[in-house]
């Protein structure tokens, strides 16, 4: 079974994370139009450490890290999920605490900077992360479950034939019959 929303929600944080990290290197206003892109209005005049090539390089490198793990988390679901059901959950789970670390230390960041606005925005934006992980959670949970219940179908088949098997075995014996195997002999 194909997980069809993990490989999307993926994609789609790979790609917001990597257009951020796209944003915030450019060199004049990067990380205020970063926030401006996440809804927080920043004027790079008042905030003139904002434009530092010490905080905006590893900034840049920490978002460009967590766009590249929910990119391999997306590869990973796509290529390996018919070997193996539980494919990148490891990967997927990293991906989300980094990207919630992250946007913890921007917040704290901002927050030292004095940059209003910046809590509510981050809340949204970590309630999103934790509704798609939320979400990437149940798809796989789903997946496994059918899985079991297929092969508890199957075990359980198995179980009802071995017993009426043994229940005409025992029946034959009691009453003095012949056993009667497949296809009529005695």
């Amino acid at each position: 079974m194909r997980h069809v929303l993990t490989s999307f929600l993926a994609l789609h944080w790979a790609v917001v994370f990597a257009l951020l990290a796209y944003i915030c290197m450019d060199g004049n206003r990067g990380i205020a139009s970063a926030l401006g892109v996440l809804g927080v209005s920043v004027q790079s005049a008042g905030f003139p450490g904002l434009e530092h090539a010490v905080i905006v390089a590893p900034l840049s490198v920490a978002l460009l890290i967590v766009a590249l793990l929910f990119c391999w988390a997306f590869v990973e679901t796509l290529l390996n999920i018919a070997t193996r059901p539980d494919a990148g959950d490891a990967v997927v789970r990293i991906a989300f605490i980094s990207a919630s670390f992250l946007l913890s230390i921007i917040l704290v960041g901002g927050a030292a900077q004095g940059i209003n606005g910046l809590f509510m925005v981050i809340a949204i934006q970590m309630t999103a992360l934790l509704a798609s992980y939320v979400a990437v959670l149940a798809e796989r949970r789903s997946t496994v479950a059918a899985a079991t219940l297929h092969h508890g179908d199957a075990r359980l088949t198995a179980q009802r034939m071995a017993t009426s098997a043994a229940h005409s075995s025992l029946l034959s014996r009691i009453s003095g019959r012949p056993e009667t195997r497949p296809g009529g002999r005695h």
